[in-house]
């Protein structure tokens, strides 16, 4: 069982650093568009658009990954908690007295435990929103502030699409972004971190 339990922490660590390489590959990508989007005024607003569609193609990767990431990362939280937890303090019990045959059918058969759009939405409350927000400031700036001569919305238009197609585009996006990200769901991640309270050790002996 400790071989075992060492296999799946090795295993959850492989894929976590997975995550942080298209964390990584997207923060030096917009780094790179927004240098040069405000390198010079002649620099077309749309360069920042085509980041936030990069990005979105990291984000769906990542979510890809995170979904092959909570399946190990759910083993091991079930040995935590039913094994290791249990053999700290056996007072408390078992917290799942069905953990065997449960962790036996995921070997036998191994099945991804979250949705598509929840694992997005964890992606974005982790990284990608701040991202998402960073480059709607940057087109802003870049087509409302630093537009020339062109008042807004055409200076948000795109060769032959208009400004006002073009906002009402990147705003429908937006808000598609806020609604994954902060509809009311039932997390089916075991194991992640949401709580923002912090929590000491307790003096209770």
């Amino acid at each position: 069982m400790a071989h075992l339990y060492r296999g799946e922490i090795h295993r959850m660590k492989l894929w976590r650093e997975r995550l942080d390489h298209t964390s990584n590959w997207a923060v030096t990508l917009i780094a790179a568009i927004l240098t040069f989007a405000f390198s010079g005024s002649d620099r077309p607003h749309s360069v920042i658009l085509v980041g936030v569609v990069m990005v979105t193609v990291f984000l769906v990767i990542e979510a890809r990954r995170y979904r092959g990431y909570d399946m190990w990362r759910s083993r091991v939280r079930m040995l935590q908690r039913n094994v290791f937890a249990y053999s700290l303090d056996p007072s408390q019990g078992i917290e799942d007295p069905d953990w065997r045959p449960r962790l036996s059918r995921d070997y036998r058969e191994p099945r991804v435990k979250i949705s598509y759009e929840e694992a997005i939405a964890h992606r974005l409350r982790r990284v990608y929103l701040p991202i998402f927000t960073v480059l709607l400031a940057a087109w802003l700036f870049r087509t409302v502030v630093t537009s020339g001569t062109q008042p807004w919305p055409a200076s948000a238009s795109i060769g032959p699409v208009s400004g006002t197609l073009t906002t009402g585009v990147v705003v429908a996006f937006y808000l598609a972004l806020v609604a994954v990200t902060f509809r009311p769901r039932v997390w089916q991640a075991t194991g992640e971190l949401r709580r923002s309270e912090i929590g000491a050790w307790d003096d209770i002996k």
